[in-house]
C-alpha cells in the first residue's frame, strides 16, 4: 500500500502544482521498475485508466536482450504491445525526485486484457488467491542487503569494474562509527523510503566492508514485494543522486561476503488477525498448519532454488562459513541453516527463507515458496527433525544447488510449480535460466586469461 495516499491526493498536487510527473512501472523478469514518465496532467486525465508496453519487456536478459525461444512473444510474431493497468492501491510520491509520483502497473494481455500469466506480479497474485481461498493471508517481509561503493556508476563502468573503491575499509557488521560516515547516503534512503510509504524499520552496517542493510515493516505479500522493487530502485537513485553507486548483485567480489535477501513468512487468518503459524501448545509454539508449510518449502527446495537465485553468480554466494547457506534444512534460530525458524514460542513465529540472494525478483520468490508451503499444507506433509549444530559441516542432508544449471532442472521438471504457475509460465523462465548459463558458458572470463594466459 502506499501509505493512504490516494488518487485525489494526486489530482490535488497537480492541481496546486506540487507533482508534475508520474512514473507509470511495471515489473520485468529481473525484478526491475521499467514504464514511463508521464506529464502528470495527462495521467490524472487519462493514462490512470491505462497506458501500453512492448511485449518484449517480459522476454529480455540483464542486457534487455531480445532473447530468443520464447513461446510468449518474438521477431516472428512482431513484439506486440501488452496493455500496463495502474493499480492505484500502490500510488505513492517519491520524495527523492523533484514532483513525481510512482503507480505500479499490472500487465495484460492487450486483446484479452486478461492478466498475462509469466508477469511477476500475476504470478504473485494467483498464489495470494490460492491462499485466500483457503481462508489465509500471507505476510512476509525482505532483508536486502547491498554493497555501497564511493565511485559514481559511471566511473565504475569506465574503469571496467576494476579497482572500486568501498566506502569502508573494514567490516562494519553493527558498527555505528563507520556507520556514521556514510549517512549521507543512508540517511537519504531511511527518510526517502518513508516517505514514499514504505515504513523503515532500520539500516545497519553488515558483515564486510561497505557492505548495508535495510530493513523495511513486514507486509501482506503482495504489497512487501511491491516494496522490494521500488526499495532496489529508490536505493540506486538516491546513491546515484550523491555520486555514489550500489549494487545488489549476490557476489561481488570473492573475498567479500555475498549480499542475501532473507524472506520471512508467516499464515494468518484472512482478516490478518489471527497468526496461524502460533499453536502455544505445539513444539516451538509451531502450529499443524506451519509444520506443514515448512514441510513443503523443504521438500520443494530445490524446485523453487532459482526464484530465489537467478543468475550464474546467485551460486557464487552460497559458500561455507560466510552466512549464505548450502543446505536446505531447517533449524530454530541458527543461521547456518537455509531456513531458520524465528520467534518460536510467541504470535510472530515464522520462517526465515535465507537461500535468497540480493537479484532475486521479490514477486517470484514469494510466489514459489508460498507455493512450496501452499505444497505441504495440501499434502500434510510431515516436517522433519529440527537439524542442530553446524549445517555447513551436515552430513547427509539436503543441499542446495550447486549452479544455475542444476536448479534450471529441477525448475523445469517441477510438477509442483507447473501445477501451481501453469505449463507456460514455467516453460517461460526455464528458457531464461537457460539462456543465463549459454550466455555464460561461451564468455572468457578475467580470472581464465589471468590464470591460463603464460601458463596453459
Amino acid at each position: 500500500m502506499s501509505a493512504n495516499y490516494t488518487f485525489d491526493d494526486l489530482k490535488k498536487d497537480v492541481a496546486e502544482g506540487r507533482i508534475d510527473t508520474v512514473l507509470a512501472c511495471q515489473v520485468d523478469m529481473q525484478g526491475r521498475l521499467m514504464g514511463k514518465r508521464f506529464h502528470a496532467e495527462y495521467f490524472v486525465e487519462s493514462a490512470w485508466k491505462e497506458t501500453h508496453s512492448c511485449n518484449y519487456l517480459l522476454a529480455t536478459d540483464l542486457e534487455m536482450e531480445t532473447v530468443q525461444g520464447y513461446k510468449a512473444t518474438s521477431w516472428e510474431k512482431g513484439y506486440g504491445d501488452y496493455t500496463m493497468k495502474p493499480d492505484l492501491s500502490t500510488l505513492r510520491r517519491i520524495p527523492w525526485l523533484e514532483g513525481t509520483a510512482l503507480v505500479i502497473c499490472d500487465v495484460l494481455d492487450h486483446h484479452t486484457h486478461e492478466e498475462v500469466p509469466h508477469s511477476p506480479r500475476a504470478i504473485l497474485k494467483k498464489q495470494v488467491a490460492r491462499l485466500e481461498a483457503m481462508g489465509l493471508k500471507a505476510f512476509m517481509a525482505s532483508e536486502l542487503e547491498f554493497f555501497l561503493f564511493d565511485q559514481s556508476y559511471e566511473d565504475a563502468r569506465a574503469c571496467g569494474y576494476r579497482d572500486l573503491q568501498l566506502v569502508s575499509g573494514y567490516n562494519e557488521d553493527y558498527h555505528i562509527f563507520q556507520t556514521t560516515k556514510e549517512e549521507d547516503v543512508m540517511r537519504a534512503i531511511r527518510n526517502g523510503l518513508q516517505g514514499a510509504g514504505i515504513p523503515v524499520e532500520n539500516s545497519k552496517g553488515e558483515a564486510s566492508a561497505g557492505q548495508e542493510e535495510i530493513n523495511v515493516r513486514y507486509a501482506d505479500a503482495l504489497a512487501m514485494a511491491d516494496r522490494h522493487a521500488i526499495i532496489k530502485n529508490g536505493c540506486k537513485e538516491i546513491a546515484w543522486q550523491r555520486g555514489k553507486a550500489i549494487t545488489f548483485l549476490a557476489k561481488w567480489n570473492y573475498s567479500a561476503a555475498g549480499s542475501s535477501s532473507h524472506i520471512h513468512q508467516s499464515l494468518w487468518s484472512a482478516d490478518g488477525e489471527t497468526p496461524m503459524f502460533f499453536d502455544k501448545d505445539g513444539r516451538y509454539g509451531m502450529s499443524e498448519l506451519m509444520r506443514h508449510y515448512v514441510a513443503g518449502l523443504l521438500a520443494h527446495a530445490s524446485e523453487t532454488t532459482y526464484f530465489l537465485a537467478p543468475y550464474i553468480n546467485s551460486y557464487k554466494r552460497f559458500m561455507a562459513g560466510t552466512f549464505a547457506p548450502t543446505k536446505a534444512i531447517w533449524s530454530k534460530d541458527n543461521r547456518t541453516a537455509g531456513y531458520r525458524l524465528c520467534g518460536d514460542g510467541t504470535k510472530g513465529i515464522r520462517i526465515e527463507c535465507r537461500v535468497g540472494g540480493s537479484d532475486l525478483n521479490p514477486y517470484l520468490a514469494f510466489a514459489a515458496l508460498l507455493a512450496a508451503g501452499i505444497a505441504g499444507i495440501e499434502n500434510k506433509l510431515e516436517l522433519e527433525a529440527p537439524f542442530v549444530g553446524d549445517a555447513y559441516h551436515g552430513k547427509d542432508v539436503r543441499e542446495i544447488p550447486h549452479t544455475l544449471r542444476e536448479a534450471a532442472e529441477a525448475l523445469s521438471g517441477s510438477e509442483m510449480l507447473r501445477a501451481a504457475f501453469g505449463d507456460d509460465v514455467i516453460d517461460h523462465y526455464t528458457r531464461a535460466a537457460r539462456w543465463e548459463q549459454e550466455e555464460y558458458d561461451r564468455r572468457v572470463t578475467d580470472w581464465e586469461v589471468a590464470r591460463g594466459f603464460e601458463r596453459a
